[in-house]
This record gives structure tokens, sequence and C-alpha cells, in this order.
């Protein structure tokens, strides 16, 4: 299984920037398709933005997309998400997600993100 490290949360304003890390277990990282999820209290775990193997193609939830980027750095075993402009409504915990080639799926412990108006 893939051990998931996540770091870079916190407390920030309206506007604000932050830039989460996921640092990822196993020799084969460039091989995992890499997510990053929140969830907000009393709201179910919802995709964020992911990027895939090998391409990097990426993806994004309709209500980041132009405020969040993600990347990744296979040397460096990291998926970031660099979140922009961030709003209230960004407010959750997120979760770093890989998929292995054989469809097993891992997750980081969390951090929070805190938006304050």
């Amino acid at each position: 299984q893939v051990q998931l490290v996540e770091s870079g949360g916190g407390l920030v304003q309206a506007g604000g920037s932050l830039r989460l890390s996921c640092a990822a277990s196993g020799r084969t990282f460039s091989s995992y398709d890499m997510g990053w999820y929140r969830q907000a209290p009393g709201k179910e775990r919802d995709i964020v933005a992911a990027i895939s193997r090998y391409s990097g193609r990426t993806t994004y939830a309709d209500s980041v997309k132009g405020r969040f980027t993600i990347s990744r750095d296979n040397a460096k075993n990291t998926v970031y998400l660099q979140m922009n402009s961030l709003k209230p409504e960004d407010t959750a915990i997120y979760y770093c997600n890989a998929e292995t080639v054989g469809g097993r799926r891992s997750w980081g412990q969390g951090t929070q993100v805190t938006v304050s108006s």
C-alpha cells in the first residue's frame, strides 16, 4: 500500500493562497494517478483536482477551476495543490489520494484548510 503524507494546510484570509504537498512512498510514483479531495463538516468527500500517471493530464472540479493548480514532481514522489484566491467555502480537510495501475487506492491522513472571511 502506498503511504501518503500531506502538509501545507493552515489558516488563511479570503483571497489568500496556500500550497499543499503530498509525499508518497514507493518506487513507482510516476505510475500512480494522483488526486486531491476535500471534505467539509457534514458533507461528503469530493474530488478537487486530479493528475494522471505518465501524461500528467489534469482535471478540476468546476468550483476551483482557474484558482487551483495540481502538479507533480515524479523525482520527489510528490504531488502539489496550489490554491489561490481562496474563499471561505474552500474550508475543509484536504486529502491526497493515489491509485496504482492495479486499481488499489490509498489515502493520506488529511490536512486542514481554513479560510476566514
